[in-house]
């Protein structure tokens, strides 16, 4: 083995070791930060010597496979379902069976029912080859790939492992991380996912393995199968897979009798609440492998297993109408007006119909009464419709084949879900749209205007697009009116009169100031959030440069496939978004990056820090001053957190991570004095 070849192995058992600390012990023993710096030193060693890139290599996790198509293959062993119940009595019921069926102590393994999409993951003397969905039970599609980038999912396994073993699991989606992926997907104008085990389950099968990478994924394990297995227990099976370097469930008890079975259901019923990932009910299996042979399957089901399933909150409401909104990307959202009805605690008056295709299985009518849950969901959702209580004439409520707004007819593009309008540039809510993106607190931050005055300039024919804003007068703007209403339903006036106009018009002023990364997030570009736009300012600096960069030169930019470059390029092949951009350079915006700026210190230097809460001055603000002093901006709570710097309204699930993980959590003015010293 040559200097070369060695030191990649060296990196690569170094950075495997430390994934191993950080996703299966949830212990690290170095920072993000030192972390970092190891894995870019090993891809730059790959890159320049492919050849000994090892097949375990820890870069693996960063993705950047193109998979056109999923070959589809026959499991090993057949992924057989499990038999679902919501009652005690038939858990009772599958307690007597099996006892039934054998003449021996019994004992059973309870384990949280993981609500995301089955995975085999096969190993080859402790080397990860294969991972396979589902799909029928019988085969399913590899997605090797996609799976190699999860952070809890072993490349290659230690100690006395077999030859041959297949580990399955549940890929599952941690609701930070689902929230993170809704937000971002809002932000660049595509529909959200409509739950954690949705959007894991998309995630799986995207086409880019750097893009799962990003998702925030999650390996659970729950079974394991191999000739020649060590143990004789479900229990000892998957304690002995943690030796070889899985993350041991997160919850696993053995009970030797129905009651406690039933203790285990009632404390996680209420429990679930406070879990940061999606279950749905709890699995109970008889431990003993010996005594799984002797009761035996079923050709669809284990008989020796059973999963029982916690009751959603659901509530049945009539429906009232249907509206069709739009959005600043054209993306017509269907959403159901309900009769209010209190679930869960809260208020329901009005739910999304997700898109065309929803509506169309959920085979909705006029007058239905429709069934909304709020189970692990974070909002409510409509799960069917109560057809019993259907009119016997009633009628669908059918999609609407025009822009209930500008009457264009809608499009679709192949493979995606959402039905649009096309008239971007004619169609009001589209208009409205764009310019309070552009206006919002990430973009431009003209925090004098909102929603209601935007709609106001608009309606008064003021302002046709963001270009416009920058045209605006004392005199153009004293003396507008708007009646409005609030959500209590009382009307009140909206003038502007001096004060206002004056905040307005300084407000636009001050936006000259915003720095290019920003204002590239403003204009609005499809699917280039504000991520996205810091990396494409960053790497071309000017405006000029990014409208005429070719497809390959944006897709070397981290974030930027190819979907996002074509959106880029059609852009600015566009006449009217160049003579808007035109107008907006002339205002005098900032269209070209300034000098990089280093660090101003290395105070907080290695230093991983969330800010959460509201402060004396923009949070943006405060992550930038983070930056400059060497430390980063981390979204979510982990051992290897720093501190957290925590303002009034510090998130309550925020607060009560870090403080069951030991983070420290300090004031805004303790954070500045740790600058000082």
């Amino acid at each position: 083995m040559n200097d070369i070849q060695q030191q990649i192995a060296q990196l690569s058992e170094e950075i495997n070791r430390h994934n191993y600390y950080y996703y299966m012990l949830d212990d690290p023993k170095i920072s993000d930060y030192d972390f970092d710096l190891l894995l870019q030193r090993l891809i730059e060693l790959e890159k320049q010597y492919p050849d000994y890139v090892l097949p375990d290599s820890p870069t693996q996790r960063v993705g950047g496979t193109i998979t056109k198509q999923f070959q589809s293959v026959a499991h090993v062993y057949p992924m057989l379902s499990l038999g679902n119940t919501y009652s005690e009595s038939d858990l009772t019921e599958f307690d007597t069976r099996v006892r039934s069926l054998l003449d021996a102590p019994l004992e059973y393994v309870c384990e949280l029912k993981y609500d995301g999409v089955a995975i085999s993951l096969i190993y080859e003397h402790g080397l990860l080859t294969r991972a396979v969905t589902r799909g029928d039970g019988t085969r399913g599609d590899v997605v090797t790939q996609n799976v190699k980038t999860i952070g809890s999912v072993p490349l290659r396994l230690t100690g006395d492992y077999p030859e041959m073993l297949e580990a399955r699991g549940e890929i599952i989606m941690p609701f930070e991380s689902f929230e993170a992926l809704n937000a971002e997907r809002e932000e660049i104008g595509e529909q959200p996912f409509a739950n954690p085990r949705n959007a894991a389950s998309g995630s799986l099968k995207l086409q880019n393995s750097a893009e799962v990478a990003k998702r925030g994924l999650a390996f659970k394990l729950y079974y394991a199968l191999g000739e020649n297995l060590p143990e004789h227990s479900h229990y000892d099976q998957l304690s002995k897979l943690h030796q070889w370097g899985f993350r041991f469930p997160d919850v696993m008890v053995k009970v030797n009798n129905i009651e406690g079975v039933f203790d285990f259901v009632h404390q996680w019923d209420v429990k679930r609440k406070e879990l940061p990932f999606p279950i749905d009910g709890i699995v109970i299996k008889v431990n003993d492998f010996a005594q799984q042979q002797q009761v035996g399957s079923t050709a669809k089901s284990p008989r020796w297993a059973i999963a029982y399933k916690f009751k959603a909150e659901r509530v049945s409401t009539p429906l009232l109408s249907v509206d069709f909104q739009v959005g600043r990307t054209g993306i017509v959202t269907p959403v159901a007006n309900l009769q209010p009805v209190n679930l869960a605690g809260t208020v329901v008056r009005r739910a999304t119909l997700n898109n065309r295709d929803f509506m169309r299985d959920m085979d909705i009518c006029e007058g239905d009464c429709l069934f909304v849950e709020k189970g692990g969901e974070i909002i409510p959702k409509i799960v069917g419709v109560d057809v019993e209580k259907r009119e016997m004439d009633a009628r669908h409520v059918r999609f609407v084949e025009n822009c209930p707004v500008c009457g264009t007819p809608l499009q679709q593009n192949e493979g995606e879900a959402g039905v649009f309008c096309p008239n971007e540039y004619h169609c009001a809510p589209q208009i409205r749209g764009k310019l309070e993106h552009f206006i919002s607190r990430k973009a431009m931050n003209i925090d004098s205007l909102g929603e209601g005055k935007i709609e106001l300039l608009y309606n008064q024919g003021l302002v046709k697009t963001a270009a416009d804003l920058y045209a605006l007068t004392y005199e153009s703007l004293f003396g507008l009116e708007k009646v409005v209403e609030d959500e209590a339903g009382k009307s009140r006036t909206l003038s502007f009169k001096e004060k206002t106009v004056q905040n307005i018009l300084h407000g636009i002023e001050q936006s000259k100031t915003v720095p290019f990364e920003r204002v590239l997030y403003a204009i609005g570009i499809r699917f280039v959030g504000e991520v996205t736009a810091k990396k494409i300012a960053r790497k071309f600096r000017n405006i000029d440069v990014v409208a005429s960069a070719t497809k390959e030169e944006l897709m070397e930019v981290e974030d930027v496939g190819s979907r996002v470059a074509d959106s880029i390029i059609a852009y600015f092949n566009d006449t009217d978004n160049l003579q808007m951009v035109m107008r907006l350079r002339q205002a005098g915006l900032q269209f070209e990056a300034g000098e990089e700026q280093k660090p101003s210190s290395q105070a907080l230097a290695g230093m991983n820090i969330i800010v959460s809460g509201v402060f004396s001055i923009p949070r943006e603000q405060l992550k930038e001053i983070i930056e400059q002093n060497g430390g980063k901006n981390v979204s979510s709570i982990s051992k290897n957190t720093t501190f957290v710097v925590a303002g009034e309204k510090m998130g309550p699930e925020k607060r009560k991570k870090a403080e069951t993980l030991g983070v420290p959590i300090i004031s805004e003015e303790e954070f500045f004095k740790k600058l000082e010293a």
